[in-house]
């Protein structure tokens, strides 16, 4: 039976795994079959690349992949063969993705803060990325804003110019939109 991962931020069909040869597989690795877990492991890089090249900018795809994988091989013998693999795997990848987000975050807190200039640009395009994905979840009217002015490093005289919001109206707007994402990803990390 083929399975789909649906993206939540733009419900876009992900890559396909068949749960019953993971789960097979799985269960083979854990009575020692490494032809099984050498499947199993090369089947889950695709998947995984899959999953996180949706979530997070490309920067950070690889490092997670192999975060994920090697948390699968500290914990595999916590798995209950009862149980399908698939949620399973699921969530340790959703966990690794939220840990990314929430130390992205942090970053991202300082670095798109006007006193606090980027020393390193790679970094900053791998969290100009997550934002635009935390973007999706506030509001338009303050995702555009916070996109010129945070993003597009805009000012707030001419992100008022081009919006037509007074300058005090864009401060809050940008205020309130990322107390938002904030929430959202508090949210996440209380999920998880």
């Amino acid at each position: 039976m083929k399975t789909f991962f649906i993206n939540r931020c733009n419900h876009t069909l992900m890559t396909p795994y068949n749960s019953e040869k993971w789960d097979e597989w799985m269960r083979a690795a854990l009575n020692g079959d490494q032809g099984a877990y050498r499947l199993l492991l090369n089947d889950l890089r695709r998947w995984l690349t899959a999953y996180f090249s949706k979530r997070i900018h490309q920067n950070a795809v690889e490092d997670l992949v192999q975060d994920t994988l090697m948390t699968l091989h500290g914990k595999r013998q916590t798995f209950d063969p009862k149980y399908p693999f698939g949620p399973w795997i699921g969530a340790i990848a959703r966990h690794r993705w939220i840990d990314h987000m929430r130390a992205t975050l942090k970053y991202v807190e300082v670095e798109i803060d006007e006193e606090f200039p980027s020393q390193r640009p790679e970094r900053d395009e791998s969290a100009k990325q997550d934002i635009r994905t935390l973007l999706n979840l506030i509001p338009p009217a303050q995702a555009e804003v916070i996109e010129m002015v945070k993003l597009q490093e805009m000012s707030v005289r001419e992100v008022s110019e081009k919006t037509g919001h007074s300058p005090s109206s864009v401060k809050i707007m940008v205020h309130r939109g990322i107390k938002k994402m904030k929430t959202a990803v508090q949210e996440m990390q209380d999920e998880g």
